[in-house]
């Protein structure tokens, strides 16, 4: 039987990411919690699980890698597929996020970002002309205005609802 705590949730509007563990969080669980609307401490629940963590125990969930947010969207009912990756080219020429906003792309679906970050990997979520992530505290704010607009992509994927569920 399905666990309905984990359905899809209909909204129109973006959700803002919720942060309620009382310390900070990380991009990946900021971007599964603005897609689907649930609080961060049930996404990094739902993450731990998929890591097999010991009953009890509830690490803070500070990296995430594509298969786990993938296999995290799926459980709430959502697809995650790849559109394009960038990995094969020198970092100097990958797109920015500017650039790959000048491209046309379904207005109405979620993309999930790997960018650098300086040294690191970061997800950001973008929909329409708007952005969020850990930097934005998960509010949605414009790209133009976002803090990401020079960074390099790595990859890019297309999330939608998993009718099929």
């Amino acid at each position: 039987m399905a666990d309905l705590s984990l359905a899809p949730r209909l909204a129109s509007q973006l959700n803002e990411a919720t942060n309620d563990t009382g310390r900070v969080a990380f991009c990946g669980p900021y971007v599964l919690s603005a897609i689907t609307g649930f609080p961060i401490s049930k996404v990094e629940d739902v993450v731990r699980d998929l890591r097999d963590v010991p009953q009890g125990r509830k690490p803070i969930v500070k990296g995430t890698y594509t298969e786990e947010v993938q296999e995290a969207l799926s459980r709430f009912g959502y697809k995650m597929k790849p559109v394009s990756t960038f990995v094969h080219l020198p970092r100097k020429e990958r797109p920015t996020l500017w650039s790959w906003m000048q491209k046309p792309r379904n207005a109405w679906a979620h993309y999930i970002l790997a960018i650098h970050k300086g040294k690191e990997g970061h997800w950001i979520l973008v929909k329409g002309v708007k952005m969020c992530d850990t930097f934005t505290e998960g509010r949605w704010t414009f790209v133009c205005d976002g803090p990401h607009r020079g960074c390099r992509i790595m990859e890019v994927f297309e999330v939608r609802r998993d009718l099929d569920v």
